[in-house]
């Protein structure tokens, strides 16, 4: 087995591409769960960066504190990537890492001229505790101890879930701190529900996944939504023609009512409630449990094994209803397209619009190894007018004077209108920031949180330091 990294970020704002982490916190065990090395670091807000007052309360960040780090965002993820190198190949897990870190994290590394899949390749993987706690408590009712919700529902938040597991939490809301707690839980589902974690191994990487799900005859999955875990046992059906998920088939469902149906019917059949075709996304973490588990769930145990084996059967054995499937499927993510906004997608939102080239992929490590005054003509020599852009804008944060003085003054000109906006932006503004410090303050003083409300009046301040400087842009 390969080594954990675990890992938790906190950031100024949830916005993945326009917020800024400011403070990482991993720590790199072995198979057992024993530490072997440990990161830890906080960094200053980059120029342009408004912090979500509220995201600064949470995980107690002031102003005070961000400002006197010896430490820029840059000089920080680029410990960070070193660090990780320096300890190898490794299985990236988090709490709603998958969900958040990592995606926070791909998009700081594509910003930084770095290559953003670090931990999804060259023999790294990835998983989630979040979502390996809830099927531990399915499985096995009462690995972990949950509070509940007026709901009635289990509460799956760490600050919550680790007193009550007696895991020592008390800096909660830091990074290293939510990663011990991290290590804490892995290790109580480890020896409480074994057999649920050794089931989250074999799906941690993406291809052994999908192969897990496409050879199995049927299996035990869960799904988490409404405040619940729902377990479905299904069979592998195909995979989705652009996105590539697996689609299968929850054999809770007779299958003779769907295979010979016409396909317009068909595709009218799949979108009525309970659906029989689900997505299992297996580059998620999904955990795929041995199909003997049908049997702790009533819905599947009156059916049978040989009932449910049956049907599995019945559909892996017909392909024209994987090919109905699949058009169906195709047709449905076209018409999608179609409707998608054609509006203007920023450079801080294309990660997903094209990888990168292997021309541009070979220069980034150049620009990191080179002197800063050698910086801008490496910039120049990436082709793809994203990575150029990155390039100058890490150069107006960290070395302004090394832009040309019209270059300086675009970047600064822009960065300034897009903070003092007061329309409805996807970035944070001066303004928006204003109204939820105005907001919170009334909160917290009829809840009487002198605190926060101190807090609150450091991050005003910082704001209106702020508002300053680029007024006069």
């Amino acid at each position: 087995m390969s080594n954990f990294v675990f890992y938790d970020f906190e950031t100024s704002s949830s916005n993945k591409y326009w917020g800024q982490i400011i403070q990482i916190g991993a720590i790199l065990t072995n198979d057992n769960l024993e530490e072997l090395d440990r990161y830890d670091a906080r960094c200053r807000l980059s120029p342009g960066i408004i912090p979500e007052a509220m995201s600064l309360i949470v995980n107690k960040s002031t102003p005070k504190i961000l400002k006197s780090s010896n430490l820029s965002h840059y000089e920080m993820i680029r410990q960070f990537v070193d660090t990780l190198k320096k300890w190898g190949k490794a299985t990236y897990i988090g709490f709603n890492s998958i969900e958040f870190d990592e995606e926070f994290l791909r998009c700081t590394l594509f910003q930084t001229l770095e290559y953003p899949y670090l931990t999804s390749t060259n023999g790294n993987s990835r998983g989630d505790i979040l979502s390996l706690s809830r099927a531990a408590n399915l499985y096995y009712p009462n690995t972990l101890k949950n509070s509940i919700n007026e709901k009635g529902n289990a509460i799956y938040k760490l600050d919550k879930m680790a007193p009550l597991n007696g895991i020592k939490h008390g800096d909660a809301h830091s990074a290293i701190g939510d990663v011990v707690a991290t290590v804490g839980v892995a290790k109580i589902i480890v020896k409480k529900a074994p057999n649920v974690w050794k089931a989250s191994l074999l799906t941690m990487d993406k291809t052994q996944s999908l192969e897990l799900i496409k050879n199995e005859i049927y299996f035990c999955t869960n799904e988490y939504f409404y405040g619940k875990s729902r377990p479905y046992v299904q069979t592998f059906v195909c995979q989705h023609p652009i996105y590539q998920w697996p689609l299968c088939f929850d054999l809770r469902q007779d299958p003779n009512i769907y295979l010979n149906m016409p396909i317009k019917e068909l595709a009218l059949s799949m979108k009525k409630t309970p659906k029989f075709l689900r997505i299992v996304r297996h580059n998620k973490h999904p955990i795929i449990m041995n199909p003997s588990y049908a049997d702790d769930f009533e819905e599947y145990k009156v059916i049978g094994k040989n009932k449910l084996s049956e049907r599995a059967n019945l559909i892996k054995n017909d392909k024209k209803f994987a090919e109905k499937i699949k058009i169906i499927k195709q047709e449905e993510a076209e018409e999608k397209e179609q409707m998608k906004s054609q509006e203007d997608i920023y450079n801080e939102e294309s990660i997903y619009t094209k990888f990168t080239t292997t021309e541009d992929n070979k220069i980034m490590p150049e620009f990191h190894s080179a002197e800063w005054e050698k910086k801008p003509l490496i910039i120049s020599r990436f082709k793809d007018e994203r990575l150029r852009y990155f390039g100058k804008k890490l150069l107006y944060m960290e070395k302004p004077e090394l832009l040309s003085k019209d270059e300086y003054k675009i970047m600064h000109k822009d960065t300034a209108k897009k903070l003092l906006s007061t329309n409805n932006e996807k970035w944070n503004t001066i303004p928006r920031t204003y109204s939820e410090i105005d907001t919170l303050r009334e909160k917290f003083r009829r809840e009487e949180e002198s605190e926060k409300l101190i807090i609150l009046d450091e991050i005003n301040a910082y704001v209106e330091e702020l508002e300053k400087i680029y007024s006069s842009a």
